[in-house]
């Protein structure tokens, strides 16, 4: 068995275990109650990470999170062996391809988050690495025989990394860069085989741009509204290069952004570095850019598309540095494999069993509500229904955030209706607006400890609203959080002055 079949094998059952300990999280349980509508785009994101949850769905008959998780697990060992290949052939090192492979596991933003939860980064991340396999073929830094299929194939993974995430399009960016920049592109820019993959790539987009014509382009305006706002703030980059770092690991992040700044300093003599660079220069650059006036809140994962393209960078020079001995440099990556295991074991044990609560006592959980966000409501249908909440002709169940529909739409297994009270509905808001339930009753479930300050902001909504007794969200057999419920008859509509 070669290291890299036991790295992808290994890494690969160790996300199915998490998959199968850990509750999903609120942005989880959001894309997942929201892939039973089957649709040709979202609101917050292009389609392919909801086609997928909606597939493996379809497949099994159930939602469980290992069964929506799988197919980002299957994608991730993909991209592990695509960036094994693609760096083996750059370097013409083996080893080089293994340390790249290995590294990127290692990588929290990767491992963790792309490699194993429903989220659009797993689509995306392993189209980029088919794009940047087939555009490497396409430009020559690879050998070829069919220039034609390599283009059209780098066309291809480009359409599908459009529709996975916007932000894949700042990377994709980097190939008309490169071939701007160098003597051996510019010949390519005068033969039809770029423009025509380039547009192969845009009409692989188009139902994004279909779905966004009939929704009055919310999706765009929504993505664009993160650079709005207005306020100097000089030394915001430094912050969100730091946030990167954290999330990549710092000793893995530093390292990769001094190669890449080199890269950029050789320039065009050293294509291959030189095409790595451009690739990764706009989401390394852009989001930081931003921060220096943008009132909204960078997220720090937004760069990591960039950054995945330094991973053969990396995995060349590390292998170059073990080569020549560095006995120092291999002991970091032991310890760094126990650092991430060690944290996986700790992470995946306490949202299992909640051992740290046996442990120090149910105070210690109160400190901690934000946890609730990877805690599934498991039993929510059965304990209403046993309160007899669920009986109503018409009923429909209301949150007043879309944090929260998720959670409670996942809870329900999209058995009823559900709609957000607020202006800031997301998805929801196009699939199910509340307003189309005016006349019904409606069964409001929050995550509040004021219920009648919260029915007092409501009341105006309802021709009759009653407070009924909190239902608790347990987790390790803890009480966790307190959902306020409240039985509102005769909706009106958001029209009569909700604000939220």
């Amino acid at each position: 068995m070669s290291p890299l079949f036991l790295l992808i094998l290994v890494t690969s059952l160790i996300r199915l275990l998490m998959g199968w300990v850990m509750g999903l999280g609120i942005d989880e349980t959001y894309m997942v109650a929201a892939s039973h509508h089957l649709e040709l785009s979202y609101f917050d994101h292009p389609p392919i990470a909801w086609w997928l949850t909606h597939a493996a769905m379809w497949a099994t008959g159930g939602d469980a999170p290992v069964i929506v998780r799988f197919p980002f697990i299957a994608l991730f060992a993909l991209t592990t062996w695509m960036m094994a290949r693609v760096t083996t052939a750059l370097f013409k090192s083996e080893s080089a391809g293994f340390w790249a492979a290995l590294l990127l596991n290692l990588s929290p933003v990767y491992a963790v988050t792309t490699g194993g939860w429903v989220l659009p980064d797993g689509p995306l991340d392993c189209a980029l690495m088919g794009f940047l396999w087939f555009s490497l073929r396409a430009v020559g830094l690879l050998p070829s025989r069919l220039p034609w299929a390599d283009w059209l194939a780098a066309g291809l993974c480009a359409g599908l990394a459009m529709l996975s995430k916007y932000n894949g399009a700042l990377v994709l960016a980097g190939l008309p860069l490169y071939l701007a920049t160098t003597q051996d592109g510019r010949r390519w820019l005068r033969r039809p085989e770029p423009w025509v993959a380039g547009l192969l790539s845009v009409l692989m987009f188009l139902p994004v741009i279909i779905w966004n014509a009939d929704h009055q382009w919310a999706s765009f305006a929504f993505q664009g509204d993160r650079a709005g706002g207005l306020r100097f703030q000089p030394w915001a980059p430094l912050v969100v290069w730091a946030g990167e770092a954290l999330f990549v690991l710092p000793w893995i992040w530093v390292p990769m952004i001094l190669l890449w700044l080199r890269a950029l300093k050789r320039g065009p003599a050293e294509p291959t570095s030189w095409f790595l660079a451009l690739l990764a220069a706009i989401p390394i650059l852009l989001f930081a850019l931003v921060s220096v006036w943008s009132s909204r809140h960078i997220l720090y994962h937004w760069s990591a598309p960039g950054t995945l393209m330094l991973f053969p960078l990396l995995g060349a020079e590390v292998a170059r540095r073990l080569e020549g001995g560095a006995p120092g440099l291999r002991r970091a990556i032991l310890g760094t494999i126990a650092f991430v295991l060690v944290g996986l074991a700790l992470a995946g044990s306490e949202m299992r069993f909640n051992w740290t609560t046996a442990l120090f006592g149910p105070h210690l959980l109160a400190r901690a509500k934000d946890i609730a966000g990877g805690v599934d409501w498991d039993g929510l249908r059965a304990r209403l229904a046993g309160r007899g909440l669920l009986d109503r002709p018409g009923l429909v169940i209301a949150v007043t955030r879309w944090n929260d529909a998720g959670k409670v739409d996942y809870a329900l297994h999209g058995r009823l209706p559900v709609v957000v009270l607020a202006h800031d509905a997301r998805e929801y808001g196009i699939v199910d607006p509340a307003d189309r339930y005016i006349g019904h009753p409606m069964l409001i479930l929050v995550p509040d400890d004021h219920p009648q300050a919260l029915a007092a902001r409501l009341a105006p909504l309802f021709g009759s609203l009653k407070i009924l007794p909190p239902l608790p969200i347990f987790f390790g057999g803890y009480p966790l959080i307190d959902l306020s419920v409240l039985a509102g008859e005769d909706f009106k509509g958001l029209q009569v002055g909700n604000e939220d």
